[in-house]
């Protein structure tokens, strides 16, 4: 497709969804939207429901902006439904949406890759009772995740075993499959990629709540974000050259925000790969994408140039 002309090309851009992040997406979708309009862009806004697929060809668009968070969005499935209808959508394929979702495959991936990664392990719903020697041996403090929630959605630090166990009944409410990490004490990192070009590394001070949690990400003022982050060159260049190394191990396209945690002796631990970043005032891409010298409308346009 020929980019130079876009503003003739109906942009769907799809957001909202079912999910647990249905709020954040719309946030995100609707400040696309605004920006492609005001730009002079043909912005089509398509709130996505269960009935997308037989609704597809109504919509008549010549591209898919996709900015919408969780399952089936972030998963590779409406990246399949899209690539069966021949209809080009911006980001990440189906695979690597698929395998960076899954934060057990991501972390398969990064071990096999050699990317620096907190020790992990795995509980499914089936072995609930016969985690306590793996658990054991990674120590507390634990971070437990849902293996497939965004936006710390379910995500407990746990202390000691009462709030481990507490931790695993949360996140399972969100997933069959958990997984328990060690903590990584140290700063908190984030490195945006647009297109071919590696972002200035974010620091994130989490001011409301103890960690980067959802309120921390998404309410105003919950959260800090120092761009670029105070680092020395030798670190910086160390913490994106490995976010570019896990966007090309997982095989991700146009856009990825990867997660850091960085220890006070300047190791740099990969956390996640989140392949639909949040495009909101308060989201962490937008900022790295400024401080690289673009503007919002700038920004969503080359994703949308980097994705054809």
């Amino acid at each position: 497709m020929n980019v130079k002309n876009l503003k003739s090309k109906r942009i769907g851009v799809l957001y909202g969804g079912w999910s647990a992040e249905r709020e954040i997406s719309l946030k995100s979708g609707e400040a696309v939207i605004n920006a492609l309009k005001k730009g002079g862009y043909k912005a089509v806004p398509i709130d996505v429901d269960r009935n997308f697929a037989t609704k597809l060809p109504g919509f008549k668009i010549d591209i898919a902006f996709i900015i919408l968070h969780g399952p089936f969005g972030e998963d590779g499935t409406i990246q399949a439904v899209l690539q069966t209808a021949g209809i080009p959508y911006t980001g990440c394929g189906v695979l690597s949406s698929a395998l960076a979702m899954n934060k057990i495959f991501s972390k398969e991936i990064f071990d096999f890759n050699k990317i620096l990664t907190p020790e992990w392990t795995v509980i499914s719903k089936t072995q609930t009772k016969d985690n306590n020697l793996r658990v054991e041996s990674l120590g507390y403090p634990l971070v437990v995740k849902p293996a497939t929630q965004g936006s710390a959605i379910g995500v407990t630090i746990a202390k000691n075993n009462a709030e481990f166990k507490k931790g695993l009944r949360l996140a399972l409410k969100f997933d069959d499959q958990i997984l328990v990490e060690e903590y990584i004490p140290g700063k908190e990192l984030t490195v945006g990629i647009l297109g071919n070009k590696v972002l200035p590394v974010v620091e994130i001070v989490p001011i409301k709540g103890k960690f980067y949690d959802f309120k921390a990400k998404y309410a105003k003022g919950g959260s800090k974000h120092i761009v670029p982050a105070k680092l020395d060159k030798e670190t910086t260049k160390l913490v994106q050259a490995a976010a570019k190394k896990a966007f090309d191990a997982v095989g991700c396209k146009a856009v990825a925000r990867i997660d850091f945690r960085l220890t006070p002796d300047n190791k740099p631990y990969i956390l996640e790969i989140n392949t639909l970043p949040g495009l909101t005032q308060t989201s962490l891409l937008p900022d790295a994408a400024k401080a690289a010298g673009f503007s919002f409308l700038e920004m969503v346009l080359e994703i949308i140039k980097s994705s054809l």
